[in-house]
């Protein structure tokens, strides 16, 4: 057998395991019980107490008192977090000033090395939280670049990776 069609039934064979080659866009997940607690749009936010970088404890619903919502972005402080979260700076949160946005540090282990990667990467202007113990990560199955948006009410109405920005901006347009 040539090369070539050595890969050409290769590349049939990776065809065969698909078994939706014209995708739709529709949501197949199954609805969720909008009177349980948990990570899924529609549901009660699972609420959490972290310390920020200053050594301040955040309580969650605490901070949704007076406020449209909040956003929460999981950063590793890679490239990618950081062009999420200087898109976000420059563009998303000017437009929300009754929205309160926290960066989630659940990688440097303490609230001393999450300040100072919040202070090299150029981000004192943020609240960033500290999650030591990835307990809020699991709580929200969230991992780098995941952003939730909780509404004043504390229900969950975004949980998924950052992309473009233009997601998480109409939803929370959408906010009460």
């Amino acid at each position: 057998m040539s090369f070539r069609s050595y890969l050409l039934v290769l590349f049939m064979l990776a065809l065969t395991g698909c078994d939706d080659l014209d995708p739709s866009s529709e949501d197949k997940r199954p609805p969720v019980d909008e009177t349980t607690i948990g990570a899924s749009v529609g549901q009660i936010a699972p609420d959490y107490s972290l310390f920020d970088t200053l050594g301040n404890p955040v309580t969650m619903s605490a901070e949704l008192t007076g406020a449209s919502g909040i956003v929460m972005y999981y950063t590793m402080w890679c490239p990618i977090c950081d062009s999420h979260m200087s898109h976000m700076r420059s563009q998303i949160i000017p437009d929300f000033p009754n929205v309160k946005f926290f960066i989630i540090d659940y990688v440097s282990g303490t609230v001393e090395l999450s300040r100072e990667a919040q202070l090299s990467n150029g981000y004192a202007d943020l609240t960033v939280l500290v999650d030591n113990t990835q307990e809020v990560l699991t709580l929200y199955q969230a991992t780098m670049g995941t952003t939730v948006v909780i509404d004043g009410a504390g229900t969950v109405r975004m949980n998924e990776d950052y992309k473009d920005g233009t997601k998480l901006a109409g939803t929370l347009a959408s906010l009460p």
